[in-house]
């Protein structure tokens, strides 16, 4: 499996996000800041380099060849000695700049130079700017601008030397050296200081502004899964923005709605029950005074068959208020107990495996839902193999022996009072609503229960539950 670095929390990504686009946003707002410095430095240096050595090809200009030679002499320094600017002040050791930092720029020196040379000097003078060779061959030197000795010498093994060659009317020419700064602009550590300061505020409000948004979504999110867990879940806190205040109210409204729904319908199915059992009484009582024993014992099995749907329709449309809380579930305690149930009946039933911590469910539910499987393997399987394991999620396995179940009704079968077409008889149909039942159970614990036709024969019921975390 491929593993990200993105964040997979709306917390997550939200921070991650912001805290990239902050990083980038100083880092343009950096570079610009060093290209503003270094083209202002840049194009100083160049004017004054222009200034000087069109001053200097201008004063050599009128010279005879042996003139100019003299002088080009007397003005040419050996490699390796630097001219600072004349103008700038020496500073003291307390002056001295300290904590710069260098950014890299790339910059087209040589021909910015090149053209400014021939701008000023005019079409008659060639111009050529080259770095300089090594050995340096003697050449006029020209004095940095901006830039002090003491400065110039911290750099000598980064300062970048050029030659510029300038050839006179007459054909002569005269070479200059121009010594540079390495390229890029030279900024204080402390605007990196500041910078990284405002970064992290910025993180820190970004942090908080994220949570105020995510603490709600994920409260939000904790109470529409407990609906279905708990009977009564608790009521939103309506904070956070407009719109998830929003959301809290109707989310709170429609949990009011719900709760007033099953309580009405709780009601009517008390009364409902109420009203059922005694007409069943009075027909159970008639059924005794007959004096054909065949037709009172067919008749019995219709009232049993009727009062066992009105027991478990009741279960079915209890639902989510059943009343009980969720405690731990030793659930190898539970598969043993209803294994010896079905066997003390005389059914095949066999348990392997084991859970390696009790489960936080409804005991009562999860009994039912587990005697409801069993009893369905039973009756169309002959027996049931129940198998638990354990992991980040339990699984229940109850595996019979039966003809299965067609593709097309796996999921039907569910729904409640259907049954498979061929199952629609008295001793083996069923009330079609023990499956319904138990998917119920499974769904109130956030699990899931699912049908799966087995290969070698029979028919799986797949009883999914999630651990609370």
């Amino acid at each position: 499996m491929r593993l990200s670095l993105w964040p997979q929390s709306l917390f997550g990504r939200l921070i991650a996000a912001s805290v990239i686009a902050v990083l980038i946003s100083q880092a343009v707002g950096l570079v610009l800041i060093a290209r503003e410095r270094e083209g202002f430095v840049l194009q100083g240096s160049v004017r004054e380099w222009t200034r000087r050595i069109s001053e200097t090809t201008l004063m050599l200009q009128p010279m005879s060849p042996a003139e100019r030679a003299a002088a080009v002499s007397g003005l040419e320094a050996p490699h390796g000695r630097v001219h600072p600017n004349p103008g700038a002040r020496q500073r003291g050791a307390r002056d001295q700049p300290r904590g710069f930092l260098r950014v890299p720029l790339p910059s087209d020196f040589e021909r910015t130079l090149r053209e400014q040379l021939r701008a000023a000097l005019g079409s008659g003078y060639d111009v050529d700017v080259a770095a300089t060779a090594d050995p340096a061959p003697p050449a006029i030197p020209v004095p940095v601008p901006f830039f002090e000795a003491r400065e110039l010498a911290a750099h000598q093994d980064t300062v970048l030397r050029y030659d510029v060659t300038v050839r006179f009317l007459d054909g002569d020419t005269a070479v200059f050296r121009v010594t540079r700064m390495p390229e890029g602009a030279w900024l204080p550590r402390s605007l990196f200081v500041n910078l990284t300061l405002l970064v992290l505020i910025l993180v820190l409000a970004l942090y908080v502004a994220a949570r105020s948004i995510t603490r709600p979504l994920s409260d939000l999110a904790r109470a529409a899964d407990s609906i279905g867990r708990d009977a009564r879940p608790a009521q939103l806190k309506e904070r956070g923005a407009r719109e998830l205040q929003h959301a809290a109210r109707a989310f709170n409204t429609m949990q009011d709605r719900l709760h007033r729904y099953l309580d009405s319908r709780s009601r009517v199915l008390a009364a409902m029950s109420h009203d059922l059992k005694t007409p069943l009484t009075r027909l159970r009582l008639q059924v005794e005074t007959l004096v054909d024993p065949p037709l009172q014992e067919r008749i019995g099995r219709e009232l049993d068959e009727m009062e066992s749907m009105v027991h478990e329709a009741l279960a079915l449309f209890r639902g989510l208020d059943d009343g009980e809380a969720p405690v731990p579930v030793d659930l190898d305690a539970l598969l043993a107990t209803v294994r010896e149930e079905f066997t003390g009946m005389g059914s095949a039933v066999t348990v392997t495996g084991s859970a390696r911590e009790p489960f936080v469910g409804k005991p009562q539910a999860l009994k039912r839902c587990v005697t409801n499987l069993v009893a369905n393997a039973i009756k169309f399987g002959s027996r049931a193999d129940i198998v638990l394991a354990d992991g980040p999620q339990l699984t229940i396995r109850v595996r019979d022996q039966g003809p299965g179940v067609p593709a097309a009704e796996l999921e039907r079968v569910f729904e409640p009072f259907y049954r498979v077409e061929s199952s629609r008889n008295r001793d083996s149909g069923g009330t079609g609503l023990g499956l319904a039942i138990a998917r119920d159970v499974a769904q109130a614990h956030g699990g899931s229960l699912t049908l799966h036709n087995l290969s070698g024969g029979g028919l799986e019921a797949l009883l999914t539950l999630p651990r609370r975390r």
